[in-house]
């Protein structure tokens, strides 16, 4: 019950970043703040970990949901996509 909670959130705070509304994203962050308090016994500890380092991304995608904001930072393969120089 409490990773679907932290779903829904998480869904919110994306929706939130979207819209560029602040106060949406200040409450949905502290409800995910206070549902990690609250009830990190009951989470898995990948979704802890995620959740304890601020990747609502990475926490978002493990628990199944979609995300416009969770998008890798550089393409496969690495940063460039060029050779090494020596």
């Amino acid at each position: 019950m409490a990773e679907s909670r932290v779903k829904t959130v998480l869904e919110a705070f994306d929706a939130a970043v979207k819209a560029g509304d602040g106060a949406g994203i200040s409450t949905t962050l502290g409800e995910l703040d206070g549902l990690l308090t609250t009830h990190r016994a009951e989470l898995h500890p990948q979704l802890v970990h995620f959740l304890e380092g601020r990747s609502y991304a990475k926490a978002l995608l493990w628990l199944g949901g979609r995300s416009e904001f969770a998008k890798p930072a550089s393409p496969p393969g690495g940063c460039g996509g060029g050779g090494h120089r020596h």
